[in-house]
């Protein structure tokens, strides 16, 4: 992955989520968009693509003058986490949407590295070399599956 703002931000959102005890960062979009000299229209893209519930995370906005992005990361703490995540995920999935969701589970230690790697190359567009929206249909199918598969082996 190419080191270009979006990722710095995320990296730098992710770092201060990391330190806060509480698991909640609260920022202004103006100062963000100053510390990283950006457009605040780039602090939103980052934001929705990288920070979603598919990715563990909680946003909540307030736009305006006084307005602040607050970021909370969500734990899996019920017993059929992958259940749960897998009636969420739907009829189609991105590439860098499944990637969210695998990386949350390594995260939260529901797959192993190892695992997470194998899903990850799995649901890759190289593995699943056929045009859209058909890939994106399929990497949906394929992720569910294996989930499937992998919380029938965790109750055993």
């Amino acid at each position: 992955m190419g080191n270009n703002i979006s990722d710095f931000i995320e990296n730098y959102l992710k770092k201060i989520l990391q330190q806060s005890k509480s698991g909640v960062v609260e920022l202004q979009r103006s100062e963000l968009a100053e510390l990283f000299q950006c457009v605040p229209s780039q602090i939103n893209y980052v934001i929705s693509t990288r920070f979603s519930t598919d990715h563990g995370y909680i946003v909540e906005s307030k736009r305006g003058g006084g307005g602040y992005i607050r970021i909370r990361q969500i734990r899996l703490d019920d017993d059929e986490p992958l259940l749960r995540i897998i009636r969420s995920l739907g009829n189609a999935i991105s590439q860098r949407e499944a990637e969210g969701v695998i990386e949350r589970l390594r995260r939260e230690e529901i797959v192993t590295d190892r695992e997470a790697v194998m899903l990850k190359a799995a649901v890759s567009r190289e593995s699943l070399y056929v045009d859209l929206p058909i890939r994106d249909e399929l990497r949906a199918r394929l992720l569910t599956q294996m989930l499937m598969a992998l919380a029938a082996t965790q109750n055993s």
